[in-house]
């Protein structure tokens, strides 16, 4: 019998979010680099480096490896000899843990998490409540599974009820592309499948929380049905060229992961669940004899990878750029972004259509600026700004003909494509939309050399800073003419692919 205490639990899962916070699984950097040196999308290529040097940096500086730091969701394995010394039930002591790793001082993560999800969502300041799942398993000790899980890649997350005759792999084929570049790929696919609709989603999610193996498993074969669905699906989804941060590539997923259960005779319930490239969970034990002990990676284990934008890039000044300049620029080309950037996302958005519907005048004038969607982590010591990577620009589509046409927003800066009606007004305004790498975000903000902010300053992460920039690198994403990278970028290298697998075979 093992007597677990309220204080070493508590302190475990409070160093756990530390950790992930700033720690990659050393199994997804190897899986990463794999597919760096695979990469024939140079486009893609580049972004995967950043995104390795950006981990790198991340375990150096122990801050945090993207803006996001998650919704953190806990799967807590209680042995059936366990005893607790504690006057807190399992959800309370997550959340007190919860607490405490997000506001540490030292590497303060974002609150995320906001109450009365339906009305008012209200940011709990703390990012707790976390969800936690509660399982009693044989034994005489507890394991806990841990993760911090961003919106963007969350968001992306699909259910379906089958019939029973009908295809998974099919469904899974049809619905990656649907799911567009807001999960910030490469990553892993999670799928749950049988159950019901719940459990199938749970499945998914927890099938997450294991290591990238997918290498292992070719080399040695498939012996259950599930394993003969991950090869299948791991083979066909990376045929499908959507790439690195979506913009076309030979890598697409690192890792298909399956978890199943028995199901109803009518049903085929089916969830897939995307981790982004900002993977972030470990796992630990106690017994009894204190707090979990969670052992640094070493930092030779990261691969030697540089970046460096080459001769073609465009530099620009954006407190001197107009709309004759930016019809300059074409899709695919790396800009280096100088000077004054606003900042604003969901909230802020949602407020300046309220104050522009009622006639009152905006706290910052937009005219023939760029905005860049972004919700920052709170700076420490030196920092202007904490990890600033960008936020998924689709969620601003509903927004963004009334900022380029009544605001006057010259271009926006975040990750992900773009909607076709966005896309045309991009095209109508003569505008530009860039794209900076999702799970860059410490690497991101070193290129942020000032940082206050301007309005809404109630909405904390949410509310409108300026910043000013130097060479912050970006992706012409869509372009003056309407060009889009996100469409172009994956139906080349579909059409690469199986040209190169047409060789192959021939």
């Amino acid at each position: 019998m093992s007597i677990i205490k309220k204080q070493d639990f508590i302190d475990s899962v409070a160093d756990a979010l530390q950790y992930i916070s700033y720690y990659h699984p050393l199994d997804f950097v190897k899986a990463m680099e794999e597919a760096y040196h695979k990469e024939q999308s140079q486009a893609a290529k580049d972004a995967i480096a950043q995104i390795l040097i950006n981990s790198r940096m991340s375990a150096e500086g122990h801050r945090p490896i993207c803006q996001d730091t998650g919704i953190v969701t806990c799967f807590v394995k209680i042995g059936m000899q366990v005893q607790w010394e504690t006057d807190m039930t399992v959800q309370e002591m997550v959340d007190e843990g919860v607490r405490r790793g997000y506001n540490n001082p030292d590497n303060p993560l974002r609150a995320s998490i906001v109450a009365d999800p339906a009305g008012r969502r209200i940011n709990t300041k703390d990012n707790a409540p976390a969800v936690v799942h509660v399982e009693m398993v044989p034994g005489d000790h507890v394991e806990v599974a841990i993760a911090a899980k961003g919106g963007g890649s969350e968001n992306k997350s699909k259910m379906v009820m089958l019939n029973p005759s009908d295809d998974i792999v099919e469904w899974v084929l049809k619905t990656l592309p649907t799911m567009g570049a807001g999960w910030c790929p490469p990553g892993m696919l999670g799928i749950g499948i049988g159950g019901t609709a719940e459990k199938a989603a749970v499945l998914a999610k927890e099938s997450l929380m294991d290591p990238v193996d997918i290498h292992e498993l070719q080399a040695r074969g498939a012996e259950t049905t599930e394993e003969k669905l991950r090869l299948e699906i791991f083979e066909k989804a990376n045929k499908l060229g959507i790439g690195a941060q979506g913009l076309g590539g030979l890598t697409t997923v690192l890792d298909i992961k399956i978890k199943s259960a028995p199901t109803h005779a009518a049903s085929k319930p089916v969830v897939m669940i995307p981790n982004c490239a900002a993977t972030r969970h470990v796992h630990f034990h106690l017994d009894g004899s204190g707090p979990a002990e969670l052992t640094p990676p070493k930092l030779e284990d990261w691969p030697e990878v540089t970046w460096e934008v080459g001769n073609n890039v465009r530099r620009v000044n954006l407190d001197t750029v107009t709309r004759d300049d930016i019809a300059q620029w074409k899709m695919g080309e790396t800009v280096l972004l100088s000077g004054k950037l606003l900042t604003g996302r969901d909230a802020a958005h949602k407020r300046i259509q309220e104050m522009l519907n009622n006639g009152e005048p905006l706290p910052v004038d937009f005219k023939d600026r760029f905005i860049y969607y972004v919700g920052p982590v709170d700076a420490i010591g030196d920092e202007a700004v904490g990890p600033a990577g960008p936020t998924t620009s689709t969620r601003m589509d509903k927004f963004t003909d009334m900022m380029l046409e009544q605001a006057g927003l010259l271009g926006m800066v975040g990750k992900a494509e773009r909607g076709p009606a966005t896309v045309e007004s991009i095209r109508q305004h003569k505008a530009v939309y860039l794209m900076a790498v999702g799970g860059a975000a410490y690497l991101v903000a070193k290129a942020v050399k000032k940082a206050r902010v301007l309005a809404f300053e109630d909405l904390g992460m949410e509310a409108i800073y300026e910043f000013e920039v130097e060479d912050m690198p970006v992706t012409v994403a869509v372009d003056s003419e309407g060009h889009n990278a996100h469409v172009s970028g994956p139906a080349i290298w579909q059409a690469r692919i199986e040209e190169l697998d047409g060789k192959l075979a021939g």
